[in-house]
C-alpha cells in the first residue's frame, strides 16, 4: 500500500529513494500506458511522493521519460538546441548532432535500436522518444497540412540511417565520417523539412 504523500523538497538523506520511486512508478508506467497516456499525477500517487518534487528533480515529462532510459545523452536537450535555429540547415544540424552523440556511445545505441526493432512493442522508450519529443518537436516549426507526417519521415531516416550503422554495421556507413555523411545524406532529408520532395 502507498504511504502518505509527503509535501515539498525530500530531506538530503531521503532524495535517493525518492528519485528511484519517481523512476520506478515512470518506467512502469510508461510501458504500460504510453507517453500520452501516463500523467505526472499518476506517477506521483504511485510513488508517494507530491507531483510537484517530479517537476524539481526531472522537469517536465518528456525529461522524465529520457530519466528512465538511462542515456548516456539528454536527447531532449540536444533536440531543443537543434530546433532552435529553426528549418534553414536543420537537417544538417540534426544529423551532425545525432551522429556526435551517437558515435561515441555506438554500443549502447545499437542495444536501444536492436531491442526497439525485435520487441514489437509500441511503448519501447526508443519508439516513445521518437514519438512524443524528436518527431512533436520537429513538427512544431514545419509548415504544411502533411507536417506531422514529414516529420516522421525525418525520424524514420534517422532511425534507419543509425540501424544500419550501429546495428546492422553495414559498411563503408558502418565506418564513414561524418562530413561525409551530411554531406550526402542531408539535403534528402532537409527536403522533407521544406516541404520540396517532388511528387513525380
Amino acid at each position: 500500500m502507498t504511504g502518505p504523500t509527503r509535501r515539498g523538497r525530500p530531506r538530503s538523506g531521503d532524495t535517493s529513494d525518492r528519485r528511484t520511486a519517481i523512476l520506478d512508478a515512470a518506467r512502469s508506467q510508461f510501458a504500460a500506458r504510453g507517453f500520452a497516456g501516463t500523467s505526472m499525477r499518476s506517477i506521483a500517487t504511485q510513488a508517494g511522493v507530491d507531483v510537484s518534487l517530479i517537476s524539481h528533480y526531472f522537469g517536465g515529462k518528456d525529461a522524465l521519460l529520457v530519466a528512465t532510459m538511462q542515456l548516456p545523452v539528454d536527447p531532449v536537450e540536444k533536440i531543443s538546441d537543434v530546433i532552435t535555429g529553426g528549418t534553414d540547415g536543420l537537417a544538417e544540424r540534426l544529423l551532425r548532432t545525432f551522429l556526435d552523440a551517437w558515435d561515441p556511445h555506438r554500443e549502447v545505441f545499437s542495444t536501444l535500436i536492436r531491442t526497439t526493432l525485435g520487441s514489437g512493442d509500441p511503448h519501447a522508450p526508443l519508439l516513445q522518444v521518437a514519438r512524443n519529443i524528436l518527431i512533436v518537436n520537429v513538427a512544431s516549426i514545419l509548415e504544411g497540412d502533411d507536417r506531422d507526417l514529414r516529420a516522421t519521415l525525418v525520424a524514420s531516416e534517422l532511425i534507419g540511417m543509425a540501424a544500419v550503422r550501429y546495428v546492422m554495421k553495414l559498411e563503408p556507413l558502418a565506418s564513414a565520417g561524418p562530413d561525409d555523411i551530411v554531406r550526402l545524406y542531408a539535403p534528402g532529408i532537409q527536403r522533407l523539412i521544406d516541404g520540396s520532395v517532388p511528387l513525380t
